[in-house]
């Protein structure tokens, strides 16, 4: 059993522990605001500018001919994995879920005997994959030193993605990422950017359906879609970016919270067996003093 002077040394620290899992669930809170403002205000655009590509192709004159952004290589051989995760950990299960859908998608994809090349995003993603899969990671990306994410990381990363496809580097290009429901609620994700996800839901399609004929464009539909197909591909991967930040900080406050609450229970528990050891060790001594002053 522990000494009194152990006990006493354990509860300080769970007290320090504490303390400063609470103020680092103070900080992800006041984060956390102004994370979840530019996730939400980032989806509309994103869905708005994805929507309207899918809008154009119905007018394309010859959509087989289009840019292979939209319509791909004719193969499906090659694969483009783009893994978003967090370059901090003490966030609860946001990297492992990114990375959990990830390998289920690389192991289907190897079982199907595609070739796999992966991006890691973020050093916790690379920590986690390297060791099964560090044989397929081709490039890894951090923003330690960026105190925001902006745009022009999205922008570069886009700009990588869409070098290596004019090189026919590969065929098809995905993205693995958290998107933010709520504090409690971060869903892992994957999206196809290349070539553009043909899928919508039933409600968009009635509104593109409402509004295509009001469209006209000028210049030619294809023309706009060589302009807008690369800028697509950097804002899809700036609202993957959005997404995980809110869901990062949403992880790590409930994460920050859990370990509050657990550090409280285990001084109580501590203080408990102080005090019965406490007790115990007086009374020890008073049994002993007693039979001392009885053989006098």
């Amino acid at each position: 059993m522990p000494s009194l002077d152990d006990l006493k040394k354990r509860i300080k620290s769970v007290k320090s522990t504490q303390k400063i899992t609470k103020a680092m669930k103070m900080v992800a809170a006041a984060k956390l605001k102004k994370a979840q403002d530019d996730a939400e205000k980032g989806r509309p655009y994103s869905d708005k500018i994805h929507n309207i590509i899918l809008n154009l192709t119905k007018s394309v004159a010859d959509p087989e001919n289009s840019s292979k952004l939209l319509v791909g290589t004719g193969n499906d051989k090659t694969y483009l994995c783009l893994v978003m995760t967090a370059d901090r950990g003490l966030c609860g299960g946001f990297n492992t879920n990114i990375c959990k859908l990830a390998k289920k998608f690389f192991k289907q994809s190897l079982s199907e005997k595609k070739i796999l090349k992966i991006v890691t995003v973020g050093t916790k993603g690379f920590d986690q994959l390297k060791k099964e899969y560090g044989k397929f990671i081709i490039e890894k990306r951090n923003f330690k030193n960026v105190k925001k994410v902006s745009f022009s990381q999205a922008n570069e990363i886009g700009k990588f993605v869409l070098e290596n496809f004019k090189k026919n580097e590969f065929d098809k290009c995905f993205i693995f990422f958290n998107n933010f429901k709520n504090v409690i609620t971060q869903v892992p994700q994957m999206q196809q950017i290349i070539p553009v996800a043909k899928s919508v839901t039933e409600l968009e399609t009635q509104k593109e359906s409402k509004t295509s004929n009001l469209y006209e464009y000028e210049p030619e539909e294809e023309e706009i879609l060589e302009d807008l197909l690369p800028k697509n591909i950097s804002t899809q991967i700036f609202k993957a970016l959005l997404e995980n930040a809110a869901s990062e900080q949403g992880s790590r406050m409930t994460a920050m919270d859990n370990a509050t609450r657990n550090a409280g229970d285990l001084v109580e528990k501590l203080t408990i067996t102080y005090n019965r050891s406490r007790q115990a060790s007086i009374t020890k001594e008073l049994i002993e003093i007693i039979s001392g002053a009885e053989s006098l």
